[in-house]
């Protein structure tokens, strides 16, 4: 399986709403919400170019994600300080053993709605007869598959009316550099 590639802006203590979000989500765990949620960490480019689409996943919900890091990297030098995401969706343990990107460290585990623009895990407002809010690392994620994969199902058992408990497992790996020093 092939890493996909995204970046996002990272919300953390340094973002004007983040004492609020903290204390409507309980999360006080947390020293960053790493995530594909773009409502949180909204995504980098915003808007989609012509050449992007020689580069970029040609899937709904999926265009601003990318297969080349190097062609990322350059579409988005000068846009601040940005968190390069490198992603599986829906891994095996398999897969995520075999992931070799160097420069990259493994953040954790996302269950991100089947839109990929809400996280189940920190912008729903919790899904306490699935999950505990203490289970989720000071990034917001899990750290285990097999749990992610187990609250994956289990959200779809207990909340099959709400539309974000449909959603993927995403392994994600973190490049943080300050993107004006990509170019």
């Amino acid at each position: 399986m092939q890493a996909l590639f995204v970046a996002k802006r990272p919300f953390d203590p340094s973002a004007g709403a983040w004492n609020r979000y903290v204390t409507w989500s309980g999360l006080s765990q947390l020293n960053e919400v790493v995530s594909l949620d773009t409502m949180l960490c909204p995504t980098v480019p915003e808007e989609l170019t012509a050449a992007d689409w020689s580069y970029n996943v040609h899937a709904d919900y999926l265009a601003f994600f990318f297969r080349s890091l190097e062609y990322l990297r350059t579409r988005v030098a000068g846009n601040g300080r940005l968190n390069i995401l490198a992603v599986l969706q829906n891994p095996t343990h398999s897969d995520v053993a075999a992931m070799s990107l160097p420069g990259f460290g493994f953040a954790g585990f996302d269950l991100v709605d089947v839109r990929s623009d809400v996280s189940a895990l920190t912008n729903c407002g919790g899904f306490e007869e699935v999950f505990k809010n203490a289970e989720l690392s000071a990034l917001g994620l899990l750290t285990d598959l097999t749990r992610a994969q187990q609250v994956q199902a289990s959200l779809r058992l207990q909340y099959p009316e709400e539309s974000h408990a449909e959603c993927h497992v995403w392994a994600i790996w973190r490049q943080r550099f300050p993107a004006a020093a990509a170019a």
